[in-house]
């Protein structure tokens, strides 16, 4: 499971803080570490990777004979309370696997080491501009000092599909999947007419899936101004949330938006009860598997965007911590996991994309050149081309989870018609520019 949508973010409710672990015992305990041990966190890797990682670290070995890694792998359910403990107790492993977002909560708390002074330009300048961008935040000691902090070494990247049920579109006498969000609107009443299903699903949980709050910046508005206030209040704006509202108040989305997660618009689609779905290209062999019928009707376009035509893509880093006593070891395996050709053989096993820009370059000429142009070298190649725009559209920002989940709850109010559109807007700006 990866983190798009999050997501990559969310499709795996595992309870409970036990761990599965590749090497030794649990993270909690250190004192068996040996002096030259350095301590890697992953999210949710492990069976599927684990000769992926054992040859990795046998690799690294052979030419950094004095270090030895201790891989342990956390389900990603458990990761935000494990780290949070373990950088508060000072007891951090010396390299995590994080998102952004949950990477910015601890960094703007200066839990992380800047990695813009540690590693040299040239070797920044090998991955994907917008990307290495994206883990950059100003982060102060006080009013008066604040210095630009990079936080982490971008690993591996998605960028959302669509992935629309060909045997609906069919039916409703539907010929092309939407591009844009206009289109979906024209999409839903279709569908919605000639089915009686839905289009399509976008949760609006405050701690699952972003689409919402990205499709915002897509069609146009300026979440925060400069001193970090709300900007969203705006003719854009309004026209965003009105949006969301007269889908939901015409029963062109369905009620259990408000309740469950993206893992819920997985279910729905390989229950063919959803017509198309926004995921990640490694989501289709799990939708062959489970409902091989449906796989079999699917056809994969690229992502639906706005009036800006900007599209998303979901970043996963790896971070190493302040307080880290071997930072200098951890950046060079860091550096070594997240290099050109360690990057493009995991991408090509997990069906994720490179972050490096020679990777890159492999893993589409790979595409290209294969015989085989199935479903899922289809998606994956529709995935990759979209990079050459792709940006995080809701970049590393302090509380950005609480941001989301002003909007949400009262976007969500808007729906109920508990309020209009138009207070419920202004709630949200006030709300947020109280914090």
């Amino acid at each position: 499971m990866f983190f798009w949508q999050l997501n990559l973010r969310r499709n795996c409710f595992i309870s409970g803080l036990l761990m599965s672990l590749l090497i030794s015992c649990s993270p909690s305990d250190t004192t068996n570490q040996s002096n030259n041990e350095v301590e890697f966190w992953t999210m949710q890797l492990q069976p599927k990777f684990n000769s992926y990682f054992e040859q990795l670290n046998q690799n690294f070995a052979q030419k950094n004979s004095q270090t030895q890694i201790r891989w342990i792998d956390v389900p990603w359910n458990a990761m935000e309370s494990k780290i949070l403990t373990a950088v508060s107790a000072k007891s951090a492993p010396d390299i995590v696997n994080l998102n952004p977002n949950f990477a910015t909560q601890l960094a703007t708390r200066n839990a992380w080491l800047n990695l813009g002074t540690q590693i040299p330009i040239e070797i920044q300048e090998q991955y994907l501009p917008k990307i290495w961008e994206a883990n950059k935040l100003e982060v102060c000691q006080s009013e008066n000092q604040c210095e630009q902090t990079t936080f982490g070494i971008p690993w591996y990247l998605t960028t959302t599909i669509t992935v629309y049920n060909q045997q609906l579109f069919t039916e409703a006498g539907i010929t092309e999947p939407p591009q844009t969000y206009n289109d979906l609107v024209l999409v839903a009443k279709t569908i919605k007419e000639k089915t009686g299903k839905y289009a399509f699903f976008v949760p609006l949980v405050a701690n699952d899936s972003s689409e919402v709050l990205q499709s915002f910046v897509q069609m146009g508005v300026t979440l925060l101004d400069s001193e970090g206030k709300a900007a969203f209040n705006s003719p854009d704006g309004l026209e965003a949330f009105n949006f969301w509202v007269d889908l939901y108040r015409q029963d062109l989305l369905p009620p259990e938006v408000m309740t469950q997660g993206h893992r819920h618009a997985i279910e729905l689609y390989q229950a063919g009860e959803l017509a198309l779905l926004g995921t990640g290209a490694e989501f289709l062999k799990t939708i062959a598997n489970n409902a091989p019928t449906v796989y079999e009707q699917s056809k994969v376009s690229q992502q639906i965007t706005g009036k800006t035509g900007k599209k998303n893509v979901a970043v996963m880093n790896l971070v190493i911590p302040r307080d880290s006593d071997k930072s200098q070891e951890a950046i060079e395996y860091a550096l070594f996991v997240t290099n050109a050709q360690n990057q493009l053989q995991f991408s090509q096993q997990a069906n994720v994309l490179p972050s490096h820009q020679e990777a890159i370059a492999k893993y589409i000429d790979n595409l290209e050149s294969q015989t085989s142009q199935d479903l899922v070298t289809e998606a994956r190649k529709i995935s990759a081309e979209q990079l050459d725009t792709a940006e995080v559209l809701i970049p590393p920002t302090k509380n950005i989870n609480q941001l989301k989940k002003i909007i949400y709850e009262n976007l969500q109010k808007a729906m109920l018609e508990e309020k209009t559109v138009e207070q419920a807007i202004s709630d949200a700006e006030n709300e947020w520019n109280s914090l």
